[in-house]
């Protein structure tokens, strides 16, 4: 038991540790991808990833950002998904430990299996969104910056959630395969309905917009980048016009350098920075030098062509230049500026916008010329289907040269397999039913000879006393002392023999016609009137010998009028009670002096015919499979097709039912259902 335990524990257990696996990877996927993009996507300045660098400055490195962002998301990822899936491990530990599951469960658990990966793709593509937005607002304060990394959040919540549909709906689809080993009952339209079409265009769309969203952020930071470039080539030019000597630099001095340079732009101006940062002047009075360009300044200014930046998602610029003082101190100035280009971001949003659509079109023509090709072949399946016969002529038109092409060819293939198979049911079939029928003929002749053998005993006896009434009464003829009343008792017993004959002829008469019925029932149909007085005669008739044989007592209990008259194949019906009866004597399994019940009654419109033995009864998984398969008790001597043919006769013949209740060590009782016509 301990094992069993143990391993269903670990089956689970490694279920989880896939899921875990996957988010683990996926979240790692995405922040690597953000780490290479992001720089790229919002200008980051150059060599400003270097660790050293932003432990100078007071925010968290962007490694330790994005461990954090890694860590919030796998936690949320994994809290979601566990919750979401809470029913189908508990599916799973009754799988694994083999306890009994029912179909509502089944149901429900593929219900799950495939709306969760959608569900996941909702609830993820917003928790990252909002985890994204969070970091968004505290480490950016330029709008342009939020927007930008906003646009790149929706990208990266588009691939991480994509990735775990598709590993999510893989994953559980193992666990739908699972369910079809515990029940093969299925249905149609279990969970969300989604069309070939709209699932495509579903997972297309946001692809393509990921890819266009990141072509036009990485667009729109290199032409940025090349403006820089432009603007710093400009103050450049000018500045290297101007032969500033050591011993000219001052406050003033540098002040009216600059001031005599003309600016690009209003939103430019110029700036001056002391030695040592003792002293910062900046010609617009709302501008400023950050802590930022500074240190920026002491890591990279030999690296960085004199081009200084802002801060991370901001883009402002400062072109720079040191120059040296008489004392040999260094002095930089230059001219701040920004390279936020409105009208390019617009126009990358409308080509966006224009792309997106254009594709959406045409992507959901192509996915609706390919959900046609399935509806049209789900549609003749279908009819197929609704014909409720395989016919040879409904084969599924192939036409096209592809995958649904060859959808329709294997089908066809199986289906002309499939006729073959059910030739070959139909001809093994009659070869059972035509066992069946002679050995039920085999039980008939056997009775045959006991029913008939007492009646023609009695004839054979009853011819001898009439041959001695004869030759009694032809030698009295001519004797004198015979008197009329001698004559009159003579004929009268020649009458008496003669009424014991034909009464004997009428029971081998009755003998032969139930026979003969019964020899005919499984090949032709004998639709006739008939009361139940009539139906237990014949039953009576041709179970006789076998009760007798085996000491068993048939008790017929009529609880309804005996002359209700019943119209179809009287033969078929007596047929299907004495298989019963048969089956009750054979389940006392030799036991003499036993008895059958056998009880008539009318109830709702019906008449019920009940046959119960109190042998030992059925097993319950036997009970469960009578009339949907041919199962049997008897081991090697039974087919389980009498019961099989008697169910399918009572259907086909009277439009009725039989039911069976049955209890391990107390007996099993039939009862067949009969509909009675109002004229009845």
């Amino acid at each position: 038991m301990k094992k069993k335990v143990s391993t269903t524990y670990k089956k689970i257990k490694n279920f989880k540790i896939s899921f875990l696996l996957m988010i683990l990877v996926v979240d790692a996927i995405a922040v690597c991808l953000v780490y290479f993009i992001m720089p790229l996507v919002q200008n980051f300045p150059p060599f400003s990833e270097n660790i050293a660098f932003q432990k100078q400055l007071p925010e968290l490195t962007h490694i330790q950002q994005y461990l954090i962002a890694y860590i919030l998301c796998v936690s949320v990822h994994t809290l979601s998904f566990f919750l979401l899936m809470k029913r189908i491990f508990r599916f799973l530990k009754k799988y694994y430990s083999k306890e009994k599951i029912s179909y509502s469960e089944i149901k429900q658990i593929r219900k799950d299996c495939i709306n969760i990966p959608y569900i996941v793709f909702v609830v993820q593509m917003v928790l990252i969104i909002a985890i994204g937005m969070l970091f968004n607002f505290i480490m950016l304060v330029s709008s342009f910056a939020i927007m930008r990394f906003t646009l790149m959040i929706i990208v990266i919540a588009s691939i991480i959630s994509m990735i775990l549909l598709i590993g999510t709906q893989k994953i559980l689809n193992v666990v739908i395969l699972s369910t079809y080993d515990v029940c093969s009952e299925f249905e149609k339209n279990t969970g969300f309905r989604i069309t070939n079409s709209q699932n495509l265009l579903f997972q297309m769309i946001p692809l393509i917009t990921v890819i266009l969203i990141v072509i036009s952020l990485i667009g729109y930071s290199k032409a940025v980048q090349q403006e820089g470039f432009s603007t710093a080539n400009y103050y450049r030019a000018y500045l290297e016009t101007k032969n500033i000597e050591s011993s000219q630099v001052s406050m003033d001095y540098l002040k009216n350098v600059l001031s005599s340079i003309p600016l690009l732009s209003s939103q430019h101006y110029y700036f001056i920075i002391s030695p040592d940062d003792k002293e910062i002047y900046v010609s617009n009075p709302n501008g400023y030098i950050s802590d930022f360009v500074l240190k920026y300044r002491d890591f990279f200014y030999s690296k960085s062509n004199h081009i200084l930046y802002e801060t991370f998602g901001v883009d402002e610029q400062l072109y720079t230049i040191d120059i040296q003082d008489t004392n040999g101190q260094t002095w930089y100035i230059g001219f701040k500026y920004p390279v936020v280009d409105f009208n390019l971001l617009v126009y990358f949003f409308k080509l966006i916008i224009i792309v997106l659509a254009i594709y959406s079109i045409l992507l959901y023509i192509w996915s609706h010329n390919i959900s046609n090709n399935l509806i049209r072949t789900s549609s003749s399946l279908k009819n197929i289907l609704e014909d409720k016969n395989i016919n040879k002529n409904k084969i599924l038109p192939i036409i096209s040269n592809d995958e649904f092409g060859d959808l329709a060819y294997y089908y066809n293939k199986i289906q002309e397999l499939t006729q073959n198979h059910i030739k070959q049911i139909h001809d093994n079939q009659d070869t059972l039913m035509e066992k069946e029928r002679l050995a039920s003929l085999g039980q008939l002749i056997g009775g045959i000879a006991h029913n008939l053998k007492t009646p023609i005993m009695s004839i054979s006896g009853a011819t001898e006393g009439l041959s001695d009434l004869i030759k009694e009464y032809d030698s009295c003829i001519e004797d004198p002392e015979v008197n009329f009343q001698d004559h009159h008792e003579i004929a009268s017993d020649m009458f008496k023999w003669i009424e014991k004959i034909r009464n004997y002829t009428e029971y081998m008469s009755d003998v032969i016609t139930a026979v003969k019925g019964q020899a005919v029932a499984l090949s032709e149909e004998n639709k006739i009137s008939f009361t139940l007085t009539e139906l237990i005669k014949r039953v009576d008739i041709l179970m006789k010998h076998e009760l007798k044989n085996a000491l068993i007592y048939l008790k017929v209990k009529m609880k309804t009028d005996e002359h209700q008259i019943l119209n179809g194949d009287v033969n078929a019906l007596v047929q299907v009670i004495n298989n019963m009866i048969s089956n009750s004597i054979q389940a006392y399994n030799g036991k003499p002096n036993q008895d059958i019940d056998m009880t008539l009654e009318t109830k709702d419109n019906q008449l019920i015919i009940s046959i119960t033995d109190y042998a030992s009864g059925m097993p319950e998984n036997v009970k469960e499979k009578l009339f949907k398969e041919m199962v049997t008790t008897k081991g090697k001597n039974g087919t389980g097709l009498g019961l099989y043919m008697s169910y399918s006769t009572i259907k086909a013949h009277f439009n009725g039912t039989i039911t069976v209740e049955s209890e391990e060590g107390k007996g099993t009782t039939f009862s067949i259902v009969l509909p009675l016509s109002n004229k009845d």
